[in-house]
């Protein structure tokens, strides 16, 4: 049996949401006759989330408090709250980790957004985290070599920069996005802070939602998040500045 069918089948002997059964069974095509596994087709990410969402909000029912690993207050809005699946299997809550997550091999990281008004599960991609990790590690290499002076390439809007790579010899990084699939640049702020720059998708999201998508919204990341399954890691907030997404400081 797959590790899939072992969360879904454990879900369901405790008793979860009647939602998560229908999952599992439209998930595995009618599944079991004569107790054999007639399909192990795995879950796609999404219905993994619908079963740690449910083992969340068990969690909280429970205790009062969230299943998430303490993070310092300046940590980034959304890898502020990651999920800690060790909570969730103490409680008997999941019986096996999903095999996307990160902490069972898999290429993304659970974790939790609007903790404090209706906690809702969502996944951060790992692939381009570590990618930018690397780069932001070269980049301080460089600053602690050069008198704290930052690779800092053409100037763009609200302080930031692109990055010389000629400076840290190395080609230039574009990371793929997890909303899009198409490839992002990344930016650089004064103290050598590299984020990505999503101002590609927000721009492919308002063509799509219509520009009163973005009103009364303070932060245009909500945009990208409301709609899928993922958060943008290592991004900055943006706000709506003469009809186009601007990164803000």
């Amino acid at each position: 049996m797959t590790s899939a069918w072992t969360a879904l089948t454990g879900l369901c002997r405790r008793g979860a949401a009647g939602l998560v059964v229908l999952l599992l069974a439209s998930t595995l095509s009618g599944c079991l006759y004569g107790g054999q596994v007639k399909s192990q087709q795995a879950p796609a990410p999404g219905e993994y989330i619908v079963i740690v969402q449910n083992a969340v909000d068990q969690f909280k029912q429970r205790t009062g408090v969230l299943p998430i690993k303490t993070k310092d207050s300046s940590t980034p809005l959304y890898e502020k709250y990651p999920i800690d699946f060790k909570k969730l299997s103490e409680y008997h809550l999941l019986s096996t980790i999903p095999p996307n997550a990160f902490e069972n091999g898999g290429s993304s990281i659970y974790v939790l957004v609007d903790a404090e008004t209706k906690p809702t599960v969502k996944l951060m991609d790992l692939v381009s985290y570590q990618e930018v990790g690397e780069l932001q590690k070269k980049v301080f290499d460089y600053m602690g070599q050069n008198g704290s002076k930052p690779p800092a390439g053409h100037s763009l809007d609200s302080g930031y920069t692109t990055i010389d790579y000629t400076l840290l010899n190395r080609k230039e990084l574009q990371v793929r996005s997890p909303f899009s699939g198409q490839m992002l640049p990344v930016v650089m702020n004064q103290g050598g802070r590299v984020y990505i720059d999503y101002s590609l998708d927000l721009v492919k999201t308002l063509a799509k939602q219509g520009a009163d998508a973005a009103k009364g919204v303070e932060d245009l990341r909500e945009l990208l998040v409301k709609d899928s399954p993922y958060v943008p890691a290592l991004s900055q907030p943006y706000k709506l500045v003469n009809g186009e997404p601007r990164i803000m400081p």
